[in-house]
């Protein structure tokens, strides 16, 4: 496509796009305040002062909450396993092989910066529902085939593909000369006085697979580039797309993500208000609101309350009297209790935060985990759709053009991935108490009932829904007794 056609396509998405920057905007003023470089040159929203602080505290926990749960930087959150059209007979084979590729795979992503990137995505899509992670491959004779960037949503423009992926993006960025010709090795000696120039790159979606890539600027004064209009500065094709894009969730019709703070924002700037008038209720508590006789002789400019402070009155008169209240019946702490309540569930704070017991029972702990994955089940099931798998799909793809990998592809016959985080895992863990409260109950029935228990494959059926190491069990084919004595 031409770069006339693709600004056409360009500037279509950024009008739809349009009637959600005000709203974006408010969530970050109010959640995250502070953002730099989000939304430059829109003045349709001045940003408000903050006085309460439970959104953006409740914002950090929910973000470093789904780090945690979801891509872990300290564990091992995926697996690959052996697909579905495979035999028996090359199961093992290609098992160990697919060991290989995946501890390859995560040492790369250990010693990249994808867990600092990966935080601040997070931060964006609790935040105003919508994020993008840029995974680009490094230069070679680095420590690390993969380089990870965060990508501001102001930047990005979207749009979905046939198959509800995010596929069609533009971004906009502003980059210097130097940046420009060491990114996109264009020999530019720079002829005018400009900083900065704005670049748009474009990812367009094949029909049959793939991915189109072209860069050109979009500001060309003095004919720095030339003497075409829009000079493309590089063309490309790409395998799979570097920008992961993902959302908190949608509705029917809806491009762009729907977030927790997006629910809560009517709170939210209660709260803020609410505080607010508190403080200003607060002064007048301490300063006090006073009146005087209007006899010509006080001039209540010249009144200062200070400490030891002495202020003439005219004989006979009255001076300076404080003003009496009403009452002083307040419902502020309790209007703000309840505001700040709904704003920390609203983020799933009471359900992902601290555990105020630290004692509490198994069974404690099943019931928060079950009722944690039934509240993030969409959401986690739009992200592993959305980030997980493309991000485990664009890393094998660079992997195999680097040569590090053999040709093995992630389409489910002959490898599938296999998610290890710890949201992942809650599931298992429910399956595996369902097991043992099943083995307490054949144990029960008598010796009759725990023969037909296959103790072997017991065993190694919690161990992997436990996520016990393998090399902890013993090779197949050792004869066990049959007991459940244990």
């Amino acid at each position: 496509m031409t770069p006339q056609k693709l600004l056409k396509q360009f500037y279509d998405l950024k009008n739809r796009r349009q009637n959600l920057e005000t709203t974006w905007q408010e969530c970050y003023a109010f959640a995250l305040p502070q953002r730099e470089g989000c939304f430059l040159g829109n003045s349709a929203l001045s940003a408000p002062s903050l006085f309460d602080g439970t959104a953006p505290d409740a914002v950090d926990q929910l973000a470093a909450s789904m780090l945690s749960e979801l891509t872990p930087p300290w564990i091992k959150w995926f697996d690959l396993d052996v697909g579905s059209n495979v035999s028996k007979d090359e199961s093992s084979s290609i098992a160990q092989t697919l060991e290989k590729i995946s501890d390859i795979l995560a040492e790369n992503l250990d010693k990249s910066s994808f867990g600092v990137e990966m935080h601040q995505c997070f931060l964006d899509l609790v935040t105003v529902g919508t994020a993008c992670l840029l995974f680009e491959e490094n230069a070679l004779g680095a420590k690390t085939a993969f380089k990870f960037t965060a990508i501001p949503v102001n930047e990005i423009y979207v749009d979905e593909g046939p198959s509800g992926r995010l596929d069609t993006l533009f971004r906009v960025s502003q980059m210097d000369i130097d940046t420009i010709v060491s990114r996109f090795s264009m020999p530019i000696v720079k002829t005018s006085e400009q900083d900065k120039y704005r670049v748009l790159e474009c990812v367009i979606p094949r029909l049959k697979g793939g991915y189109d890539y072209t860069v050109f600027l979009m500001d060309n004064p003095d004919n720095l580039f030339g003497k075409d209009e829009y000079p493309i500065l590089k063309q490309g094709y790409f395998e799979t797309s570097p920008f992961l894009v993902f959302r908190w969730q949608k509705t029917a019709g809806e491009i762009y993500g729907r977030s927790p703070v997006m629910k809560a924002l009517p709170d939210i700037k209660t709260a803020n208000k609410v505080v607010e008038l508190i403080l200003k209720n607060a002064t007048i508590a301490v300063t006090g609101i006073w009146q005087a006789e209007d006899d010509g002789v006080l001039n209540p400019s010249n009144i200062r309350l200070t400490p030891g402070a002495i202020i003439p009155k005219a004989v006979g008169s009255k001076g300076l009297s404080p003003l009496q209240t009403a009452g002083d019946f307040d419902v502020s702490e309790l209007v703000l209790s309840d505001l700040r309540n709904r704003i920390r569930h609203a983020l799933l704070v009471d359900k992902l935060g601290q555990v105020e017991n630290p004692k509490m029972t198994a069974t404690e702990v099943l019931e928060r985990s079950a009722e944690m994955v039934r509240i993030l089940g969409a959401t986690y099931g739009r992200l592993q759709s959305e980030l997980l798998h493309p991000l485990v799909e664009r890393g094998l793809a660079i992997l195999r053009r680097r040569g590090l990998i053999p040709e093995i592809f992630l389409d489910g016959r002959l490898m599938r991935v296999h998610y290890q985080s710890p949201i992942a895992r809650m599931q298992k863990q429910q399956e595996a108490q369902n097991a043992l409260t099943w083995l307490s109950s054949v144990q029960q029935m008598g010796q009759t009932a725990t023969d037909l228990i296959d103790l072997e494959a017991l065993v190694r059926w919690l161990a992997g829904h436990l996520n016990v190491p393998m090399e902890l069990l013993k090779k197949r084919g050792v004869v066990y007794e049959n007991t459940m004595a244990v």
